[in-house]
């Protein structure tokens, strides 16, 4: 599929959040058709994948936890796939840099980081090390994207 100017602007518009579709058209110019055919084509071209972003303060009794993972396996892949399947495992990205893979990890006062590392972590084989980093608040900066 071919990323023209248009479908960019219609990412960016859909990156600060949920925006109808009537809005975005307006704004472009263009008909709502036009921009709700244009994000099915591109999700099932694998090119758009909407998702949400956790606003953990504003979820009494929850924590958002990213975690970075080192493995002894580059089956990446695989092991984004496996981990992302965890009780508590909201995303599994595979990065550059320190560690293979930056989990984010939602808990509770029921479900807490020991409990996620000691009984989660260990079901997935080739783990060498991990390291936790505790959100205590979030940012969404609503700045252009670059593409």
């Amino acid at each position: 599929m071919k990323v023209d100017t248009t479908n960019l602007e219609i990412i960016r518009h859909l990156r600060s959040g949920r925006k109808s579709y009537k809005i975005i058209a307006q704004e472009l110019s263009i008909t709502e058709n036009t921009v709700r055919s244009r994000v099915n084509k591109m999700i099932e071209e694998g090119l758009l994948d909407i998702s949400g972003n956790i606003r953990v303060d504003a979820l009494p009794g929850h924590h958002l936890l990213y975690l970075g993972v080192k493995l002894n396996s580059m089956n990446l892949q695989q092991k984004a796939e496996e981990f992302s399947k965890l009780k508590g495992v909201i995303s599994a990205g595979i990065v550059t840099g320190r560690y293979d893979l930056i989990l984010q990890v939602l808990l509770n006062n029921d479900y807490n980081l020991l409990e996620f590392i000691t009984t989660q972590v260990p079901k997935i084989q080739d783990v060498q090390t991990v390291e936790s980093f505790v959100v205590y608040e979030g940012y969404n900066l609503k700045v252009p994207y670059i593409l």
